[in-house]
């Protein structure tokens, strides 16, 4: 059998990581739950619960990923305690990789096309109902739609066919490279737009009153949601990375640092966000409203926003083709480790699946717009997310956590001795009663919370 690959840096590992947390949760969800929870007060929030959630959580995958050596399916097997079945999640975890990808490839899709749109200085100078009405007519659209999410699928598939390193690693470090630098250059331009000032009040200025007035249990919650959702824990992802990573450094250092950079995306785009729609009068809303929308109506009338849109949308694409390389490469190592089928032939079979399990969120929009599974006004897409977002990423946590606090599973002395491997911070074994007792009970709080709300 040959040598399983591994990655040629620690910056590789960060970066790549980094990449699959980042997506477009950073860019749709945070800014708008920021503003509407009291800015900076909202800020310190969601930061506590990155920390009480996020990184136990993502500390525990790379362990795993990293003391087996194997994607999350074979992660369990290896690991598990004789006679004992954890392996069970490994196939349910696996699914919500495809599930994943199933709507995300689309909304690639969407992005690439709005760069294009904005490139070809389509939306410079025109009207409300002009740019609103591109966003319709792409809906009503299934074959551009098609078109294009093969194109985000081609991508993906060309970057993982290379290797992990000359492919996943070189590629993905590179657009993160290029996205930061894009992002910077657009928060600085935004925050010195005329009525920035206003935006920038509305975003970072601590405004407790807001807690109250939407309630304290709100705030939490949407708190805990973003922190918890925003690293894409509980289908294996990171785990993945953590099994291509050495043991010269501690695993919850690393966790940190890539926390801090998927943070830095989140507040980086309320920089770019608040400032730019206060300063032409246009509601900041949330989901695609705002990308699709929103921000067009603000290229539109911006001085050089041809530009400018054109950069905003190749930096969202960058951050979503990232996710879809990482996801990809987690479903492809499957094959390969699992399988024994050789990268290419599992990336070529991979392409066609998934460009196949794509088309129904397309057609959701248009032909299948009569089924509304989750209600009047939702799709296909609002389905896939609801069953990713809300079942299958807080239950494949919920069981990564107990297999590292349990005795019957790795066991709370297995998962310290890989994650404080190597040189670096060390998890801090003080709270095992927590992770053991109390995280389980907030992972359970956003689950059930996050289902209440979508059918109460």
């Amino acid at each position: 059998m040959a040598e399983r690959e591994k990655l040629s840096s620690r910056l590789g590992f960060i970066l790549l990581s980094a990449g699959c947390a980042i997506g477009l949760g950073n860019v749709w969800r945070f800014p708008y739950i920021t503003g509407k929870y009291g800015g900076a007060a909202f800020v310190l929030l969601y930061l506590l619960f990155l920390l009480l959630i996020g990184l136990p959580v993502m500390t525990m995958e790379f362990s795993i990923g990293r003391a087996s050596r194997k994607n999350i399916v074979g992660a369990y097997y290896a690991l598990e305690p004789k006679g004992t079945k954890w392996h069970i999640a490994g196939p349910f975890a696996y699914v919500g990789n495809y599930l994943l990808l199933m709507f995300y490839t689309t909304i690639t899709g969407w992005l690439l096309y709005y760069f294009v749109k904005c490139l070809s200085g389509a939306f410079s100078g025109e009207t409300e109902s002009v740019v609103s009405g591109v966003f319709s007519s792409l809906m009503a659209r299934p074959g551009l739609q098609i078109v294009f999410m093969a194109i985000a699928l081609l991508l993906t598939a060309t970057t993982v066919i290379g290797g992990l390193q000359k492919g996943v690693e070189k590629i993905t470090k590179t657009m993160m490279m290029i996205l930061f630098l894009m992002m910077i250059v657009l928060a600085i331009h935004a925050c010195l737009l005329d009525g920035a000032s206003n935006g920038l009040s509305f975003y970072l200025k601590p405004d407790f009153s807001k807690l109250v007035d939407s309630g304290i249990f709100n705030a939490i919650y949407a708190a805990m949601g973003q922190a918890f959702f925003t690293l894409s824990l509980g289908i294996g992802a990171m785990a993945i990375f953590g099994s291509y990573f050495s043991s010269e450094r501690s695993l919850s250092g690393e966790t940190v640092k890539i926390m801090v950079l998927d943070t830095s995306v989140a507040l980086l785009s309320g920089l770019i966000i608040f400032p730019a729609c206060f300063s032409y009068g246009v509601e900041a809303g949330s989901g695609p409203a705002l990308l699709f929308l929103s921000l067009p109506e603000v290229f539109a009338q911006m001085a050089g926003g041809r530009f400018w849109g054109a950069l905003f949308f190749l930096a969202m694409a960058f951050a979503a083709l990232s996710t879809l390389i990482a996801v990809f490469e987690n479903i492809v190592s499957f094959w390969i480790d699992v399988k024994g089928m050789k990268r290419d032939k599992a990336v070529a079979l991979n392409f066609v699946l998934l460009f196949v399990l794509s088309i129904p969120c397309i057609l959701g929009f248009n032909v299948l717009s009569s089924f509304q599974p989750l209600g009047p006004g939702s799709g296909v897409l609002d389905l896939e997310d609801f069953i990713v977002s809300n079942i299958i990423l807080p239950l494949g946590s919920l069981v990564m956590v107990f297999f590292c606090t349990s005795k019957k599973g790795w066991g709370w002395n297995g998962f310290i001795a890989e994650a404080d491997k190597g040189e670096g911070m060390k998890f801090p074994s003080w709270l095992r009663f927590y992770c053991k007792w109390i995280l389980p009970l907030i992972i359970i709080f956003v689950c059930v919370s996050g289902i209440i709300e979508k059918f109460i």
